[in-house]
């Protein structure tokens, strides 16, 4: 394929199947959103979302774009920044990998780290800092993936359709981390628009918000911790996820997570992120309890090579 500009290589990503993996039951397959250019799904969510603030005049030449990220977003929003001539600056938690770090800068971000001790009641939160930062610079535009409507609808509007096409409408099972809630929730929405009885699973690392909500309706403080996995799960709830769309939540460990990283790479060759891993892990799982044949469609959000640093610890 020859194109104009690497901007146009975003999505129409590869859906394989994971024969090694797939039981009598249940066969998985993987879309592997690792193929787009900065190595992420989130590549999709910033062109759409800067692509539609462009058209409705928010987001004009000279501004200065300001994300609140745990890198791949970040990474995506610097790179599209670079080719349309926008200066970015990111704010970023301490856990998120030196990989990804790296990379935001490598295309000219200024990246700032919050400190690890945060909370999401902390000034000095990631998402805080983001929203401060972008109230003290006039000239500036804040993407809010978190709560940005245009993060569902770019999921809704060619993530879901690719793979509904690429799957030839037969689905039975999506499972997708949720962070901000866009991919999951757009690609569902959209799924069960299509066939109702398609059933949305979302894995939730221990110490995130969602899977106390999700089951009891409430926010329990005392069960919000850290934990290591990144690009899933949440310390508070975003207004992108829609927990309408989703049949249920399995909770997971970091090593249940980084276990099937592992285990992916050795079975399939697919060397995806701790969050595909955290995917891959419920997929299994999901397969070994099945009764009749069904189509498990997991959601590879990014690659493997964004957290080499924490494979080797």
């Amino acid at each position: 394929m020859k194109t104009s500009s690497i901007l146009n290589t975003i999505g129409n990503t590869p859906l394989v199947a994971l024969k090694n993996s797939s039981t009598g039951n249940a066969n998985l397959f993987a879309k592997l959103e690792m193929f787009n250019p900065t190595y992420s799904i989130k590549d999709r969510i910033v062109s759409y979302l800067i692509d539609e603030a462009e058209k409705q005049g928010l987001l004009i030449p000279g501004m200065t774009l300001i994300e609140a990220t745990s890198g791949n977003t970040g990474a995506a929003l610097a790179m599209i920044g670079a080719q349309k001539k926008y200066p970015v600056i990111l704010t970023t938690p301490a856990k998120t990998s030196p990989e990804k770090i790296i990379l935001m800068k490598a295309y000219g971000a200024d990246v700032r780290i919050s400190p690890a001790s945060t909370t999401k009641n902390d000034s000095n939160h990631y998402v805080t800092a983001a929203k401060t930062l972008h109230q003290s610079l006039p000239h500036s535009f804040l993407l809010d993936q978190y709560n940005n409507p245009a993060n569902i609808a770019a999921h809704y509007r060619f993530t879901g359709p690719e793979i509904w096409e690429q799957m030839h409408g037969k689905i039975d099972y999506l499972i997708a981390c949720g962070s901000s809630g866009g991919t999951i929730t757009g690609v569902g929405r959209f799924l069960k628009e299509r066939n109702p009885h398609i059933k949305i699973i979302m894995p939730d690392p221990i110490g995130s918000v969602y899977y106390d909500y999700f089951k009891t309706g409430k926010i329990h403080d005392n069960h919000i911790k850290p934990y290591k996995l990144e690009g899933a799960g949440k310390d508070s709830i975003c207004q992108c996820m829609d927990f309408s769309i989703i049949d249920d939540i399995i909770q997971i460990t970091d090593e249940n997570a980084y276990h099937a990283m592992t285990q992916l790479v050795t079975q399939e060759g697919i060397f995806a992120g701790g969050s595909s891993g955290a995917a891959f892990y419920a997929a299994c799982t999901l397969a070994n309890i099945l009764k009749k044949p069904a189509n498990i469609v997991i959601i590879f959000p990014d690659s493997g090579l964004k957290y080499l640093s924490s494979l080797k610890q």
